[in-house]
């Protein structure tokens, strides 16, 4: 195997100093790995992304430097056993179009509440 190049150095860098970097932090060492096998796959020809994702961990190492992150996590839409496969909407949620109009105004235009006469 040839020897890694410049670029992948510093990617292996960057990882092990956001490991150390994000340990007693609930959730970074977990979130770090995730991140990392997630673009793991990418080709080494598409270096605009790598060097992009790159400056994009230096960025997030720099926060967790800086003391004022406690945590680290990530907003995940996990799929409930209620939810459709196709992915159209969150469990327990309507279409757009059933419930009738958007606004609080009826389709009459006026804002009178049909339960109490108001």
């Amino acid at each position: 195997m040839s020897r890694p190049s410049r670029l992948q150095r510093q990617v292996l860098s960057l990882y092990r100093e956001l490991l150390r970097a994000g340990r007693g932090k609930p959730g970074a060492e977990a979130r770090v790995r995730a991140e990392f096998r997630q673009h793991a796959r990418l080709p080494r020809s598409d270096v605009l992304r790598i060097e992009y994702l790159y400056r994009r961990g230096r960025r997030q190492l720099e926060l967790l430097r800086s003391g004022h992150a406690t945590a680290m996590g990530a907003f995940v839409r996990l799929r409930g056993p209620t939810e459709e496969a196709s992915g159209s909407g969150a469990p327990g949620t309507q279409p757009d179009n059933a419930g009738g109009p958007r606004n609080p105004l009826n389709s009459t235009g006026s804002t009178e509440n049909p339960l109490d006469g108001r």
